[in-house]
Protein backbone atom coordinates (compact mmCIF):
# COMPACT_ATOMS: atom_id res chain seq x y z
CA UNK A 1 0.00 0.00 0.00
CA UNK A 2 1.33 3.44 -0.89
CA UNK A 3 2.26 5.62 2.08
CA UNK A 4 1.50 8.80 0.13
CA UNK A 5 -2.27 8.94 -0.29
CA UNK A 6 -3.81 10.38 -3.41
CA UNK A 7 -6.69 12.80 -2.93
CA UNK A 8 -9.87 10.93 -2.14
CA UNK A 9 -12.66 11.22 -4.72
CA UNK A 10 -15.00 12.68 -2.12
CA UNK A 11 -12.46 15.32 -1.17
CA UNK A 12 -11.31 16.13 -4.71
CA UNK A 13 -14.62 16.70 -6.49
CA UNK A 14 -16.07 20.23 -6.77
CA UNK A 15 -18.40 21.26 -3.99
CA UNK A 16 -22.05 20.38 -4.56
CA UNK A 17 -24.13 23.33 -3.32
CA UNK A 18 -26.79 20.90 -2.08
CA UNK A 19 -24.35 18.65 -0.24
CA UNK A 20 -24.05 18.21 3.51
CA UNK A 21 -20.36 18.92 4.06
CA UNK A 22 -18.48 16.87 6.67
CA UNK A 23 -14.97 17.71 7.85
CA UNK A 24 -12.61 14.72 8.15
CA UNK A 25 -9.36 14.62 10.13
CA UNK A 26 -6.83 11.81 9.58
CA UNK A 27 -3.04 11.32 9.71
CA UNK A 28 -2.15 10.89 6.05
CA UNK A 29 1.53 11.89 6.05
CA UNK A 30 4.46 11.27 8.40
CA UNK A 31 5.13 11.58 11.25
CA UNK A 32 1.49 10.49 11.53
CA UNK A 33 0.66 6.80 11.47
CA UNK A 34 -0.15 6.86 7.76
CA UNK A 35 -1.47 3.31 7.47
CA UNK A 36 -3.96 3.95 10.27
CA UNK A 37 -5.04 7.15 8.55
CA UNK A 38 -5.55 5.36 5.26
CA UNK A 39 -7.69 2.67 6.89
CA UNK A 40 -9.72 5.27 8.78
CA UNK A 41 -10.34 7.28 5.63
CA UNK A 42 -11.21 4.15 3.62
CA UNK A 43 -13.93 3.29 6.14
CA UNK A 44 -15.28 6.84 6.18
CA UNK A 45 -15.35 7.04 2.40
CA UNK A 46 -17.05 3.65 2.01
CA UNK A 47 -19.73 4.62 4.54
CA UNK A 48 -20.26 7.93 2.76
CA UNK A 49 -20.58 6.25 -0.62
CA UNK A 50 -23.24 3.89 0.74
CA UNK A 51 -25.22 6.69 2.41
CA UNK A 52 -25.21 8.63 -0.84
CA UNK A 53 -26.22 5.55 -2.84
CA UNK A 54 -29.37 5.28 -0.72
CA UNK A 55 -30.47 8.89 -1.10
CA UNK A 56 -28.12 10.75 1.21
CA UNK A 57 -29.66 12.84 3.99
CA UNK A 58 -33.18 13.88 2.95
CA UNK A 59 -32.03 13.79 -0.66
CA UNK A 60 -28.82 15.70 -0.01
CA UNK A 61 -25.50 13.90 -0.55
CA UNK A 62 -22.75 13.83 2.04
CA UNK A 63 -19.53 15.49 0.89
CA UNK A 64 -16.26 14.92 2.72
CA UNK A 65 -13.71 17.70 3.19
CA UNK A 66 -10.53 15.86 4.21
CA UNK A 67 -7.64 17.42 6.09
CA UNK A 68 -4.34 15.71 6.92
CA UNK A 69 -3.28 16.19 10.54
CA UNK A 70 0.14 14.51 10.20
CA UNK A 71 -0.12 13.71 13.95
CA UNK A 72 0.25 17.44 14.72
CA UNK A 73 -2.18 18.86 17.34
CA UNK A 74 -1.64 22.45 16.18
CA UNK A 75 -2.29 21.49 12.57
CA UNK A 76 -5.47 19.70 13.64
CA UNK A 77 -6.73 22.71 15.63
CA UNK A 78 -6.09 24.97 12.63
CA UNK A 79 -7.96 22.53 10.39
CA UNK A 80 -10.96 22.62 12.74
CA UNK A 81 -11.01 26.43 12.50
CA UNK A 82 -10.82 26.23 8.71
CA UNK A 83 -13.51 23.59 8.37
CA UNK A 84 -15.85 25.38 10.76
CA UNK A 85 -15.41 28.54 8.69
CA UNK A 86 -16.27 26.59 5.53
CA UNK A 87 -19.62 25.65 7.01
CA UNK A 88 -19.23 21.92 7.59
CA UNK A 89 -22.13 20.43 9.55
CA UNK A 90 -19.88 18.22 11.65
CA UNK A 91 -16.35 16.95 12.15
CA UNK A 92 -15.29 13.28 12.18
CA UNK A 93 -12.16 11.16 12.33
CA UNK A 94 -8.65 11.21 13.77
CA UNK A 95 -6.57 8.32 15.05
CA UNK A 96 -3.94 9.89 17.32
CA UNK A 97 -5.31 10.63 20.79
CA UNK A 98 -3.31 13.79 21.48
CA UNK A 99 -4.33 15.19 18.08
CA UNK A 100 -7.97 14.28 18.64
CA UNK A 101 -7.85 16.05 21.99
CA UNK A 102 -6.72 19.26 20.30
CA UNK A 103 -9.48 18.89 17.71
CA UNK A 104 -12.13 18.15 20.33
CA UNK A 105 -11.10 21.14 22.44
CA UNK A 106 -11.35 23.45 19.44
CA UNK A 107 -14.63 21.92 18.22
CA UNK A 108 -16.12 22.39 21.69
CA UNK A 109 -15.04 26.04 21.74
CA UNK A 110 -16.55 26.67 18.30
CA UNK A 111 -19.77 24.73 18.84
CA UNK A 112 -18.98 22.25 16.07
CA UNK A 113 -20.26 18.66 16.52
CA UNK A 114 -17.33 16.20 16.51
CA UNK A 115 -17.71 12.43 16.28
CA UNK A 116 -14.28 11.06 17.21
CA UNK A 117 -13.62 7.82 15.39
CA UNK A 118 -10.57 6.18 16.89
CA UNK A 119 -8.80 8.08 19.70
CA UNK A 120 -8.97 6.58 23.19
CA UNK A 121 -7.49 9.15 25.60
CA UNK A 122 -9.95 9.44 28.50
CA UNK A 123 -9.58 13.21 28.83
CA UNK A 124 -10.53 14.01 25.25
CA UNK A 125 -11.74 17.35 26.58
CA UNK A 126 -10.79 19.15 29.80
CA UNK A 127 -14.42 19.59 30.80
CA UNK A 128 -17.73 17.86 29.98
CA UNK A 129 -19.16 18.85 26.61
CA UNK A 130 -22.27 18.10 24.60
CA UNK A 131 -20.51 18.73 21.28
CA UNK A 132 -18.25 15.66 21.19
CA UNK A 133 -19.07 11.95 21.01
CA UNK A 134 -16.68 9.02 20.65
CA UNK A 135 -16.82 5.51 19.19
CA UNK A 136 -13.60 3.97 20.55
CA UNK A 137 -13.45 2.73 24.17
CA UNK A 138 -11.60 4.93 26.67
CA UNK A 139 -7.96 4.10 27.30
CA UNK A 140 -8.58 3.32 30.98
CA UNK A 141 -11.03 0.54 30.13
CA UNK A 142 -9.03 -1.03 27.31
CA UNK A 143 -5.69 -0.92 29.08
CA UNK A 144 -7.18 -2.48 32.22
CA UNK A 145 -8.41 -5.37 30.09
CA UNK A 146 -4.87 -5.64 28.73
CA UNK A 147 -3.39 -5.56 32.24
CA UNK A 148 -5.76 -8.33 33.34
CA UNK A 149 -4.50 -10.47 30.46
CA UNK A 150 -0.89 -10.00 31.61
CA UNK A 151 -1.74 -10.70 35.24
CA UNK A 152 -3.72 -13.81 34.37
CA UNK A 153 -0.82 -15.16 32.33
CA UNK A 154 1.57 -14.82 35.28
CA UNK A 155 3.24 -11.46 34.74
CA UNK A 156 3.68 -9.52 37.96
CA UNK A 157 6.72 -7.39 37.12
CA UNK A 158 6.37 -5.56 33.83
CA UNK A 159 8.57 -2.93 32.18
CA UNK A 160 7.30 -0.23 29.83
CA UNK A 161 9.53 1.38 27.21
CA UNK A 162 8.04 4.83 26.87
CA UNK A 163 8.43 8.26 25.27
CA UNK A 164 7.18 11.68 26.43
CA UNK A 165 3.46 11.98 25.59
CA UNK A 166 0.22 12.49 27.48
CA UNK A 167 -1.05 9.31 25.82
CA UNK A 168 1.89 7.15 26.91
CA UNK A 169 1.98 8.72 30.38
CA UNK A 170 -1.74 8.07 30.87
CA UNK A 171 -1.35 4.48 29.70
CA UNK A 172 1.56 3.93 32.06
CA UNK A 173 -0.52 5.27 34.96
CA UNK A 174 -3.44 2.98 34.13
CA UNK A 175 -1.12 -0.04 34.04
CA UNK A 176 0.78 0.94 37.20
CA UNK A 177 -2.41 1.48 39.21
CA UNK A 178 -3.99 -1.76 38.02
CA UNK A 179 -0.88 -3.83 38.65
CA UNK A 180 -0.39 -2.28 42.09
CA UNK A 181 -3.97 -3.18 43.02
CA UNK A 182 -3.16 -6.82 42.21
CA UNK A 183 0.28 -7.03 43.84
CA UNK A 184 2.23 -6.32 40.64
CA UNK A 185 4.83 -3.76 39.62
CA UNK A 186 5.37 -1.60 36.54
CA UNK A 187 8.82 -0.11 35.94
CA UNK A 188 9.43 2.62 33.39
CA UNK A 189 12.27 2.70 30.83
CA UNK A 190 12.71 6.18 29.37
CA UNK A 191 13.52 5.84 25.67
CA UNK A 192 14.86 9.38 25.52
CA UNK A 193 17.79 8.06 27.57
CA UNK A 194 18.15 4.44 26.41
CA UNK A 195 19.20 2.96 23.08
CA UNK A 196 17.26 -0.16 22.02
CA UNK A 197 20.18 -2.40 22.89
CA UNK A 198 20.42 -0.84 26.37
CA UNK A 199 16.80 -1.85 26.96
CA UNK A 200 17.95 -5.47 27.07
CA UNK A 201 20.31 -4.84 29.98
CA UNK A 202 17.64 -2.80 31.77
CA UNK A 203 15.15 -5.66 31.49
CA UNK A 204 17.63 -8.01 33.12
CA UNK A 205 18.46 -5.49 35.84
CA UNK A 206 14.76 -4.96 36.61
CA UNK A 207 13.91 -8.69 36.47
CA UNK A 208 10.91 -7.89 34.25
CA UNK A 209 9.05 -10.76 32.60
CA UNK A 210 7.39 -8.54 29.99
CA UNK A 211 8.25 -5.37 28.06
CA UNK A 212 5.45 -3.18 26.74
CA UNK A 213 6.14 -0.89 23.79
CA UNK A 214 4.68 2.51 24.67
CA UNK A 215 6.59 4.13 21.83
CA UNK A 216 6.16 5.25 18.25
CA UNK A 217 6.16 3.02 15.19
CA UNK A 218 8.39 2.26 13.32
CA UNK A 219 10.94 4.14 15.46
CA UNK A 220 11.86 3.12 18.07
CA UNK A 221 9.40 0.18 18.32
CA UNK A 222 10.91 -1.92 15.54
CA UNK A 223 14.56 -1.64 16.72
CA UNK A 224 13.49 -2.46 20.29
CA UNK A 225 11.70 -5.62 19.14
CA UNK A 226 14.70 -6.71 17.09
CA UNK A 227 17.11 -6.10 19.98
CA UNK A 228 15.03 -8.06 22.49
CA UNK A 229 14.31 -10.94 20.11
CA UNK A 230 17.98 -11.33 19.31
CA UNK A 231 19.19 -11.33 22.92
CA UNK A 232 19.35 -14.97 24.13
CA UNK A 233 19.22 -13.78 27.75
CA UNK A 234 15.64 -12.56 27.15
CA UNK A 235 14.17 -15.64 25.50
CA UNK A 236 11.44 -15.85 28.13
CA UNK A 237 10.47 -12.17 28.09
CA UNK A 238 7.06 -11.33 26.61
CA UNK A 239 6.81 -8.33 24.30
CA UNK A 240 3.52 -6.41 24.28
CA UNK A 241 2.05 -3.44 22.44
CA UNK A 242 -1.25 -2.30 23.96
CA UNK A 243 -1.48 0.68 21.58
CA UNK A 244 -1.95 -1.70 18.63
CA UNK A 245 1.22 -1.32 16.56
CA UNK A 246 1.12 -4.96 15.32
CA UNK A 247 -2.38 -4.50 13.85
CA UNK A 248 -1.13 -3.14 10.55
CA UNK A 249 0.62 -4.86 7.67
CA UNK A 250 3.67 -2.58 7.91
CA UNK A 251 4.49 -4.20 11.26
CA UNK A 252 4.56 -7.69 9.77
CA UNK A 253 6.53 -6.45 6.77
CA UNK A 254 9.17 -4.81 8.96
CA UNK A 255 9.56 -7.58 11.53
CA UNK A 256 8.38 -10.86 10.02
CA UNK A 257 8.49 -13.63 12.60
CA UNK A 258 9.95 -11.24 15.20
CA UNK A 259 6.66 -9.34 15.16
CA UNK A 260 4.50 -12.31 16.17
CA UNK A 261 3.29 -13.33 19.65
CA UNK A 262 3.14 -9.67 20.75
CA UNK A 263 -0.28 -9.07 22.35
CA UNK A 264 -2.05 -5.82 21.47
CA UNK A 265 -5.46 -4.21 21.78
CA UNK A 266 -7.95 -3.97 18.97
CA UNK A 267 -11.59 -2.99 19.01
CA UNK A 268 -13.48 -5.76 17.25
CA UNK A 269 -16.18 -8.16 18.47
CA UNK A 270 -16.03 -11.93 18.39
CA UNK A 271 -18.23 -11.79 15.28
CA UNK A 272 -18.95 -8.88 12.98
CA UNK A 273 -22.57 -7.95 12.40
CA UNK A 274 -24.08 -8.78 8.97
CA UNK A 275 -23.36 -5.17 8.05
CA UNK A 276 -19.78 -5.66 9.22
CA UNK A 277 -19.33 -8.79 7.13
CA UNK A 278 -20.46 -6.93 4.02
CA UNK A 279 -18.34 -3.88 4.83
CA UNK A 280 -15.32 -6.12 5.43
CA UNK A 281 -15.47 -7.44 1.88
CA UNK A 282 -15.80 -3.95 0.42
CA UNK A 283 -13.00 -2.57 2.59
CA UNK A 284 -10.70 -5.44 1.68
CA UNK A 285 -11.22 -4.68 -2.00
CA UNK A 286 -10.73 -0.97 -1.42
CA UNK A 287 -7.53 -1.38 0.63
CA UNK A 288 -6.14 -4.42 -1.22
CA UNK A 289 -5.47 -5.73 2.27
CA UNK A 290 -7.35 -6.99 5.33
CA UNK A 291 -9.13 -4.06 6.97
CA UNK A 292 -7.99 -3.15 10.46
CA UNK A 293 -10.35 -2.29 13.30
CA UNK A 294 -9.62 1.36 12.43
CA UNK A 295 -11.31 0.92 9.05
CA UNK A 296 -14.43 -0.40 10.80
CA UNK A 297 -14.33 2.57 13.18
CA UNK A 298 -14.28 4.86 10.16
CA UNK A 299 -17.23 3.11 8.56
CA UNK A 300 -19.22 3.14 11.81
CA UNK A 301 -18.53 6.85 12.14
CA UNK A 302 -20.57 7.54 9.03
CA UNK A 303 -23.30 5.06 10.01
CA UNK A 304 -23.72 6.94 13.29
CA UNK A 305 -23.40 10.41 11.80
CA UNK A 306 -25.98 9.69 9.10
CA UNK A 307 -28.42 8.53 11.78
CA UNK A 308 -27.76 11.68 13.81
CA UNK A 309 -28.23 13.91 10.76
CA UNK A 310 -31.53 12.24 9.95
CA UNK A 311 -32.67 12.84 13.53
CA UNK A 312 -31.23 16.28 14.20
CA UNK A 313 -30.78 17.80 10.76
CA UNK A 314 -27.77 19.86 9.74
CA UNK A 315 -28.14 22.57 12.38
CA UNK A 316 -25.04 22.14 14.52
CA UNK A 317 -26.73 22.52 17.90
CA UNK A 318 -29.54 20.15 16.95
CA UNK A 319 -27.04 17.63 15.62
CA UNK A 320 -25.01 17.67 18.84
CA UNK A 321 -28.22 17.33 20.85
CA UNK A 322 -29.02 14.12 18.96
CA UNK A 323 -25.97 12.18 20.29
CA UNK A 324 -27.79 10.69 23.33
CA UNK A 325 -30.73 9.62 21.16
CA UNK A 326 -28.76 7.77 18.47
CA UNK A 327 -29.12 4.00 18.43
CA UNK A 328 -28.01 2.23 15.28
CA UNK A 329 -26.55 -1.09 14.16
CA UNK A 330 -22.87 -0.73 13.22
CA UNK A 331 -20.31 -3.17 11.90
CA UNK A 332 -19.27 -4.17 15.43
CA UNK A 333 -22.56 -4.12 17.32
CA UNK A 334 -25.39 -1.81 18.30
CA UNK A 335 -24.07 1.69 18.92
CA UNK A 336 -25.49 4.21 21.36
CA UNK A 337 -23.97 6.95 23.49
CA UNK A 338 -24.17 7.72 27.18
CA UNK A 339 -22.31 9.51 29.92
CA UNK A 340 -19.51 7.42 31.44
CA UNK A 341 -18.11 8.49 34.83
CA UNK A 342 -14.82 10.32 34.39
CA UNK A 343 -15.30 10.79 30.62
CA UNK A 344 -16.21 14.29 29.43
CA UNK A 345 -17.70 13.30 26.06
CA UNK A 346 -20.61 11.15 24.95
CA UNK A 347 -19.22 7.62 24.88
CA UNK A 348 -20.16 4.33 23.20
CA UNK A 349 -19.87 2.60 26.55
CA UNK A 350 -19.58 -1.01 25.43
CA UNK A 351 -17.40 -0.77 22.35
CA UNK A 352 -15.83 -4.22 21.91
CA UNK A 353 -12.29 -4.90 23.11
CA UNK A 354 -9.95 -7.76 22.28
CA UNK A 355 -6.39 -8.68 23.21
CA UNK A 356 -4.88 -10.40 20.18
CA UNK A 357 -1.53 -11.29 18.68
CA UNK A 358 -0.09 -12.47 15.39
CA UNK A 359 0.22 -16.26 15.19
CA UNK A 360 3.89 -17.33 14.96
CA UNK A 361 2.85 -20.22 12.72
CA UNK A 362 0.94 -17.90 10.37
CA UNK A 363 1.88 -14.21 10.86
CA UNK A 364 -1.07 -12.90 8.85
CA UNK A 365 -3.51 -14.64 11.20
CA UNK A 366 -4.60 -13.07 14.49
CA UNK A 367 -5.23 -15.09 17.66
CA UNK A 368 -7.81 -13.75 20.10
CA UNK A 369 -6.35 -14.07 23.61
CA UNK A 370 -8.98 -12.22 25.62
CA UNK A 371 -12.20 -10.23 25.19
CA UNK A 372 -13.48 -7.49 27.45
Amino acid sequence: MSTTPSPSPSAARPTDPAAVRIGVLAPLTRPGWVEAGQHLLAGIELGTREVNATGGIAGRPLELVVRDTAADPEKAAAAVDELAGQGVAALVGEYHSVVARAAATRADALGLPYLCSSAVLDALTEQPTEWVARLSPPQSRGWRVYADHLLDTGHRRVAVATQPSVYWATGTRVLRDHFAAHGGTVVELDMTELAPTAVCDALLDQRATALLLLVGHPEPAVPIVRAVRRDPRLAGVLLGAPAGQPEFAAWATALGADGTAIPFLRYLPERLSPLGTRAEADLRARLADAPSFVAFEGYDTIVVLAEALRAGGTDRAALAASWPHVEVEGTRGRISFSRTPGIGVRQWTWAPIQVVDRDPAEPDRFRVLRTG
